[in-house]
């Protein structure tokens, strides 16, 4: 494949997976803004959740990506945005799915960002991205957004009384199963990391 080939498939990649992202987050603003009849009320209830915060980046990233070329976004970066996107995927499908039941548009906005999203993020790393760059402390440097994702969370869920995620309700569940729960998911979110840096290594060679 050309150079110019690779760069077309990686920029038109790009291009879907924004897409994706920002038809998606629209539908969700546009929903709760229809609730809420505010528009900063509605930037501030989702602003609350990790997979729109997440899809945001990925939206805003691969953008940059389809405008710029595939050269514009750092490679170990990419590689933080691809684990990232493909853990709303994980977390959705293990502890959320099917806790509401959605219709319509929601439900469009949901398969977007909950499942299409998690799957063409990692599949462009895979497909566009240079071979041999990662490092294996990337997964800690990576592992950081997550964990200011949570500490917000709680602590937004705590001021306000009431939390993104049922699995993170420490009032309702109890402060160890939510610990446990995060440590849990904390730990496979760093060996997902180092075995994408193996991939990375063993797909170099």
């Amino acid at each position: 494949m050309t150079e110019r080939q690779t760069d077309w498939l990686s920029r038109s990649l790009a291009l879907v997976i924004a897409l994706c992202a920002w038809v998606g987050l629209a539908i969700h603003v546009q929903a709760q803004w229809s609730q809420s009849g505010s528009l900063l009320t509605a930037f501030w209830v989702l602003g609350g959740y990790f997979t729109v915060l997440t899809n945001l980046l990925v939206a805003v990233t691969f953008s940059v990506i389809a405008l710029r070329g595939p050269d514009a976004i750092g490679t170990r970066s990419l590689g933080g945005v691809a684990i990232c996107i493909a853990l709303v995927g994980i977390i959705y499908g293990l502890l959320l799915r099917g806790l509401v039941e959605l219709t319509a548009g929601a439900a469009v906005a949901n398969v977007l960002l909950h499942m299409v999203t998690p799957v063409l993020g990692p599949i462009y790393w895979l497909l566009c991205v240079p071979r041999g760059v990662l490092r294996w402390n990337d997964p800690l440097l990576w592992s950081l957004y997550p964990v200011v994702y949570l500490v917000y969370a709680l602590v937004r869920g705590t001021a306000q009384g009431s939390f993104a995620y049922p699995f993170i309700n420490y009032v309702d569940n109890g402060i160890p199963q939510v610990a446990i729960t995060c440590v849990v998911i904390f730990f496979a979110f760093l060996v997902a990391g180092w075995l994408m840096v193996l991939l990375d290594r063993r797909l170099a060679r």
